[in-house]
């Protein structure tokens, strides 16, 4: 079993992102985009957003592009 199914999301989110401005800006436009309405890119049933975006970066599904830092 996996050690971050006892954590909270505040918890997971700090520890993958800690201080890294690139990372909270890729999460935070990922976030965006999810609620807006884009489909998540992997099979979930989880409906939390930033859970979401959050598990995409961990499986790396998602980055930031270097043209996407001067739109943030």
């Amino acid at each position: 079993m996996s050690e971050e199914v006892g954590k909270s999301l505040p918890v997971r989110l700090m520890e993958e992102v800690g201080a890294s401005y690139r990372k909270t800006a890729l999460i935070q436009k990922r976030v965006r985009e999810l609620v807006r309405g884009q489909r998540p890119l992997y099979e979930t049933r989880e409906t939390n957003p930033i859970a979401i975006a959050l598990e995409e970066v961990r499986r790396g599904l998602i980055e930031l592009a270097a043209d996407d830092t001067a739109s943030l």
